[in-house]
C-alpha cells in the first residue's frame, strides 16, 4: 500500500498566480493573512478576488491574529471563507464566538518551543475544528508567524488530542517529509519556505515543496 497524501496548506498567498500554483499541486487549503505588520497581508476583498480561480476547488482560509468583531465581520461580508484561522492569544472562548460571528470553521495556533507548550492544546481540543502547531516566534516579534523558526517536529508524536492538527513553523522542500515522519502529521503549513523573499511566493519553490512531501 502507497504513503497516504498529507494535506497542504500554503499559506499567506497574495495574487492569483500564487493560487493557481497551489491548484495545480493539489494543496488543500489557500491562506489569506489579513493582519498590517505581516508582509503578506492582504484585504479580505482582495483575498476574496485572488481565490476566485479555486472556488469549489480549495479550501479559503482567512488568517487573523486577535481580530475584533468588527474584522471577523467584514471578512464574513467580504470574502466568507471555509476557515478562519486565530493566530494570537485568542480563549477557547473566543474561537467559539468567532465561528458563530463568521459561520466558518476555526483553525487556533498555538506557538511551540518545548515539550510544555503543548499542553496549551487541551484547552482547544473538541473546541476548535483544527488545531495548528507553529514554532514560538523571536523576542520582540512583530508577528506571531512566518519567520522560517523550526523546532523539535517530533514533539509532536505524542499529542493526545482528538482534534485535526497541522504542523508548522520552518518547513520548506528539504526538511518537509523529515518533519512530516518525526511527528507523524497528516496536513501541514507553510509560507516562507515558498518564497524567494517575504511575501513573495514563488511557483517553483511552491511545486518543490508539493513535491518533496506527496511526490
Amino acid at each position: 500500500m502507497g504513503r497516504s497524501m498529507t494535506d497542504i496548506k500554503f499559506c499567506g498567498l497574495q495574487t492569483r498566480n500564487a493560487v493557481w500554483t497551489a491548484l495545480d499541486v493539489r494543496a488543500r487549503w489557500a491562506g489569506f493573512v489579513h493582519f498590517p505588520s505581516s508582509p503578506r497581508h492582504i484585504t479580505p476583498a482582495d483575498a476574496e478576488d485572488a481565490f476566485r480561480p479555486a472556488i469549489g476547488h480549495m479550501e479559503s482560509v482567512s488568517v487573523t491574529v486577535d481580530a475584533d468583531d468588527d474584522l471577523l465581520s467584514a471578512i464574513k461580508t467580504a470574502f466568507a471563507p471555509h476557515w478562519i484561522q486565530l493566530h494570537g492569544a485568542e480563549t477557547s472562548g473566543r474561537v467559539s464566538e468567532a465561528r458563530q460571528l463568521t459561520g466558518a470553521k476555526i483553525i487556533k495556533a498555538l506557538p511551540v518551543a518545548d515539550a510544555d507548550d503543548l499542553t496549551a492544546a487541551k484547552a482547544y481540543d473538541g473546541i476548535a475544528d483544527m488545531i495548528l502547531f507553529d514554532a514560538k516566534p523571536p523576542k520582540g516579534a512583530s508577528r506571531p508567524g512566518g519567520w522560517g523558526t523550526t523546532y523539535d517536529y517530533a514533539l509532536l508524536k505524542s499529542l493526545n488530542i482528538t482534534t485535526p492538527w497541522l504542523l508548522s513553523g520552518g518547513l520548506d522542500a528539504a526538511n518537509v517529509r523529515a518533519a512530516v515522519e518525526a511527528s507523524g502529521a497528516a496536513a501541514v503549513d507553510v509560507s516562507s519556505g515558498i518564497e524567494n523573499a517575504p511575501g513573495e511566493k514563488s511557483a517553483t519553490r511552491m511545486k518543490a515543496f508539493a513535491g518533496a512531501l506527496n511526490g
